[in-house]
């Protein structure tokens, strides 16, 4: 019998690429991770994709989460946990160390583990130390498992303050004054660090920024307006991370700028300004989440000016060999003249976030940037590039 005669099996539809929504994390922005992670969860279309929710709680343990994005919000002023939404108190999620296998395994004592299929691509939503800083990109590099956003390199220099302002300067970008005290300087020599800061501020005046030198979200961050609050200042910012980062005050506007990569490359958002908080001394963490300051988008700019924090936000994306998505933080100086506070390579990314908002206005909705997210990763391999 000829095979064209025989029966034809039905084509097997192919299977919906399977996102593995990571949040939570050993940072303080824990909390922030996971409502940044129920937005995305939110948005994430489900006939497109199969979404596998995964946390990481305070202790590191990666757990299977409820896929609930209502119970990732800020309520009451109060951050939710990946404690509170995973799916048992001691089961854990295993990805793969090997690049031919993307299988998640999930175990519980006593019980035999289950293959929860593989995963396609990884959105970290991660923020600060032990997440966005490179060291989950390095695990999903050995893994070999596609991932949204940048890799190690740009990642760990858009963790670290200090070295992503040598990376700028070596590029040609604009940064502010600055000094860095590291831990064993300020456990050798507390007297010798604290001269160095007095110094600093004799040099280019009060107040000055004292905050941890890798971390986000505005939190262990202190505005110091003289000498008898620096101590505790610097300690609150030790809370967070041992190395001090301390930053000269920068006399303008705040203007922040989305970049998103599209498979012709990087291209910017219309810029935001961040007007003054009323009730705050600076845009810090209550600001930002809490009472949710509101930023102008766009921002009230000459056309000469937009185009040119546009430029300044894609050169500092190259710069640190950024991938996906980041946003850059400028101050526009009384002499008109951009500095760059910093870039986050995973930025804050709540509906009320100024990157979605900077995109937004750039006429790419929220689900949409989602989406082109997962795509741009979809199109990278791991491995060098």
């Amino acid at each position: 019998m000829s095979s064209e005669n025989l029966p034809q099996s039905p084509e097997q539809p192919s299977r919906k690429p399977r996102v593995a929504v990571v949040c939570g994390g050993r940072s303080s922005e824990h909390g922030i991770s996971v409502v940044t992670a129920g937005a995305v969860l939110r948005a994430i279309d489900r006939t497109k994709y199969e979404v596998l929710p995964i946390g990481i709680t305070r202790d590191g343990r990666w757990a299977l989460t409820a896929d609930e994005p209502e119970r990732m919000a800020i309520t009451e002023g109060r951050t939710p946990s990946v404690e509170e939404l995973a799916d048992s108190a001691e089961g854990g999620v295993v990805l793969p160390v090997d690049p031919s296998n993307r299988e998640v395994v999930y175990s519980e004592p006593g019980s035999v583990p289950k293959v929860l299929g593989e995963v396609d691509v990884v959105f970290p939503v991660l923020h600060g130390p032990y997440g966005e800083d490179g060291t989950l990109q390095g695990l999903l590099e050995l893994s070999g498992v596609p991932y949204v956003g940048s890799g190690v390199l740009a990642s760990a220099v858009g963790q670290d303050k200090e070295y992503m302002k040598r990376v700028f300067t070596s590029f040609g970008l604009k940064v502010g004054p600055y000094v860095v005290i590291r831990p064993r300087e300020w456990a050798q020599d507390p007297s010798a660090a604290r001269k160095r800061i007095v110094d600093f501020a004799g040099e280019h005046g009060w107040p000055l920024f004292v905050k941890p030198a890798r971390a986000g979200s505005s939190i262990g961050i202190t505005k110091v307006d003289d000498l008898s609050g620096l101590d505790e200042a610097i300690e609150e910012a030790r809370r967070h991370d041992p190395k001090v980062l301390v930053e000269a005050a920068l006399r303008g506007r705040e203007i922040e700028c989305g970049v998103l990569e599209f498979e012709d490359g990087p291209r910017a958002s219309v810029p935001a300004e961040i007007p003054p908080p009323e009730a705050h001394a600076y845009y810090d963490f209550e600001a930002k989440y809490i009472d949710s300051t509101p930023g102008i988008v766009p921002a009230p700019l000459t056309d000469e000016e937009t185009a040119e924090v546009r430029r300044l936000a894609v050169d500092a994306f190259e710069a640190a060999s950024c991938e996906g998505l980041v946003r850059a933080d400028f101050f526009l100086t009384e002499d008109g003249e951009f500095v760059i506070n910093e870039i986050n390579t995973m930025p804050g990314f709540t509906p009320i976030s100024m990157y979605p908002q900077m995109w937004q206005a750039s006429g790419i909705s929220y689900p949409e940037l989602v989406d082109r997210l997962i795509q741009a990763a979809l199109r990278r391999s791991t491995g060098l590039r």
